[in-house]
């Protein structure tokens, strides 16, 4: 991120979002797991995993001690989703990107 020029709370935010996909790809999906960040005019965070379910946002009454995961994500990304294709789905979210443009 440093590399990229993202600044330290969007860095952050990413990090969340991205422990977040892990962790679920981990207890929840099935093996391979990839993880992508690309860098345009947003920064988009991807996990991939061979699991063909997808996650599901839950919302977690105050005495739970899990299911606020992706609701969290859902209200710190621009975007967030899933995409199928064969053996494989990504869940991918989207984080404004204020980064310095290098002139050609």
């Amino acid at each position: 991120m440093r590399a990229w020029g993202v600044d330290e709370d969007t860095a952050f935010t990413a990090e969340l979002i991205v422990s977040e996909f892990v962790g679920n790809a981990v207890r929840y999906g099935a093996p391979p797991l990839q993880l992508r960040l690309i860098l345009d005019r947003k920064l988009t965070c991807e996990v991939s995993d061979a699991s063909p379910s997808a996650p599901q946002v839950q919302h977690a009454r105050t005495i739970d001690e899990n299911g606020r995961g992706l609701f969290i994500t859902a209200s710190l990304a621009d975007q967030w989703g899933t995409r199928h294709r064969a053996h494989k789905k990504t869940v991918w979210a989207e984080l404004p990107a204020d980064v310095p443009t290098v002139d050609p």
